[in-house]
């Protein structure tokens, strides 16, 4: 009878794994720029009550010194920065100094976008002027900061479409999205209806076409209603082709959702799209959402063109 050999290095080993148990997770650099408008500040905010240390409007040419004192520091273990369009002609220099300090931080770049007539509405609400002056109209320095922002926007490694978000609900998104682990086990899954002659949401991680489905748009009574009425909701639902894409769509998030948590993901967008947003879309994210809660998990619906 063959003898069992020994395991060598078992002290080894155990030490090891304490270590790796123990070992502090690597500091961490966020940096917050995008559109003027699109809530960098809120943002901001929302990574500061998660223990980051903040810091607005860094000049560029200090963020490989501001990298390496996080590095060295025993007292800051993340931080994050806003470097946006304030910045000026040396914004383009943004991508080549990355490359340095992510050999020191684990770095992750966050792009704030908005619709542009979003963008427009908030400043018209606060009366703000636009950070690149106001010898033009907002609309004009809206696309100019876009094409400024556009060599930023293609290494960005998350991008957060704060249109249909308020204060409190891009708040949530940052938290969902950076809070730790015990603060984010449970996944968040917003369930968005848009129009397609509107565009597909930037932020969107799955994205369902129903403009097969029959459209109440053609009924007189429910044209000018949407599908949050009861009997446009039922009108969508009585179709069986409805019925039955809805039922396998359920069963495909409810069989992905526990993969995703077990990644690490904490926040899932599921966009479901119709001609103009106003009926099919809206009736299926809203009975996708009420699926999903129903089945444990945490669920909110947005609709991003009802209001058009």
């Amino acid at each position: 009878m063959a003898s069992r050999k020994p395991r060598r290095n078992s002290a080894k080993t155990r030490a090891a794994r304490l270590r790796k148990a123990t070992a502090k997770p690597a500091k961490q650099l966020v940096i917050v720029t995008g559109i003027s408008g699109a809530g960098k500040a809120s943002a901001l905010k929302a990574f500061e009550d998660l223990g980051f240390h903040c810091v607005d409007n860094l000049p560029l040419e200090l963020l490989p010194d501001f990298a390496v004192l996080v590095s060295k520091s025993s007292e800051v273990e993340k931080a994050a920065i806003v470097v946006d369009v304030r910045e000026g002609p040396t914004l383009d220099r943004l991508p080549e100094i990355l490359k340095s300090v992510k050999k020191l931080l684990r770095t992750r770049v966050v792009f704030l976008d908005a619709q542009d007539g979003v963008l427009v509405r908030r400043y018209s609400e606060t009366r703000r002027p636009h950070p690149l002056g106001q010898s033009e109209t907002v609309w004009r320095s809206i696309v100019e900061e876009r094409q400024l922002l556009d060599p930023i926007r293609n290494v960005a490694d998350t991008l957060i479409d704060t249109s249909n978000f308020n204060v409190h609900e891009l708040r949530a998104d940052i938290l969902a999205r950076f809070g730790r682990e015990k603060e984010t086990r449970r996944l968040l899954v917003s369930c968005l209806s848009f129009g397609f002659k509107n565009g597909v949401p930037l932020d969107a991680d799955m994205v369902f076409d129903v403009r097969f489905l029959p459209n109440p748009h053609f009924v007189p009574e429910f044209r000018k209603k949407t599908g949050l009425d009861p009997k446009v909701a039922n009108y969508v639902r009585g179709f069986p082709q409805t019925r039955e894409f809805l039922d396998r769509v359920t069963k495909l998030m409810l069989y992905l959702l526990p993969h995703y948590v077990e990644e690490g993901k904490s926040y899932l967008t599921v966009a479901f799209g119709c001609t103009g947003g106003q009926h099919r879309s809206v009736m299926m994210a809203e009975e996708l959402a009420r699926r999903l809660e129903k089945a444990g998990y945490q669920v909110k619906s947005l609709h991003r063109d009802i209001v058009r």
